[in-house]
């Protein structure tokens, strides 16, 4: 992204305020606030939650396969069947409770709006042809139109994971769901790809974390250290 002349001398974070405003993130001194205390939290909650569902949810899907593979029992969580179904719950409420606070803090105090919107066709395909390029830029505290897609794509998928466990857990008490998805075993497709589509989000995030590290801290401290450019 190319910078007005005068903006050349800028903090990192300093540009990033002025590109969006409403965004985030404040310069001060030599550290940029990244990530607010609520948006840390429940990431780092949410990290527990779902790791807990994914790997009790392996050892469940082990007792009745849709596929023709199963899970190494190495990598799953619960030990047998009853015991994934008790793990996979708690991290199932923890999951949902969590994201319900994420979801209002984001409404209310206007993270969503700031940090996800707006999306443009546009520059969704522009940012998707820098990263098949290899050349997509990344500041700290803004995201690029890949970025706010996959953020608000995931979102909606872990309300799949939900609504189609639900249909899964109590498939007469919630019918209405189920139908919706095809009945019980509907529901199970449905949350065997709504699981696989988070997997791979996870594995494509922990990837640009690998690229990036510089962006990992912060979700731990909320801030980084920038350093000032002297213009020339």
């Amino acid at each position: 992204m190319r910078w007005p002349r005068a903006l050349n001398g800028a903090t990192e974070g300093e540009r990033a305020l002025m590109a969006n405003p409403q965004a985030s993130v404040t310069a001060s001194g030599s550290k940029t606030a990244i990530h607010t205390l609520a948006v840390r939290i429940t990431h780092w909650i949410n990290v527990i939650a779902i790791l807990i569902m994914i790997l009790s949810g392996w050892r469940i899907y082990n007792a009745s396969p849709l596929f023709d593979f199963t899970f190494p029992d190495g990598i799953t969580l619960g030990g047998w069947l009853a015991g994934a179904l008790q793990w996979h719950f708690a991290g199932m409420w923890l999951f949902v409770l969590n994201g319900l606070f994420y979801v209002c803090y984001g409404i209310f105090s206007g993270h969503f709006k700031s940090s996800f919107l707006p999306i443009t066709l546009r520059a969704l395909w522009r940012e998707f042809k820098n990263a098949l390029r290899g050349s997509i830029a990344h500041e700290l505290g803004v995201y690029n139109a890949v970025q706010r897609a996959a953020y608000i794509g995931v979102l909606c998928v872990g309300v799949v994971l939900v609504l189609s466990g639900l249909a899964i857990w109590k498939p007469v008490q919630f019918q209405e769901i189920a139908a919706l998805m095809g009945g019980y075993e509907g529901a199970r497709w449905v949350h065997f790809v709504a699981m696989a589509l988070t997997v791979f989000f996870i594995l494509v995030h922990l990837t640009l974390v690998a690229l990036v590290p510089r962006t990992l801290w912060p979700m731990f401290s909320g801030h980084a250290e920038v350093s000032r450019e002297v213009p020339k």
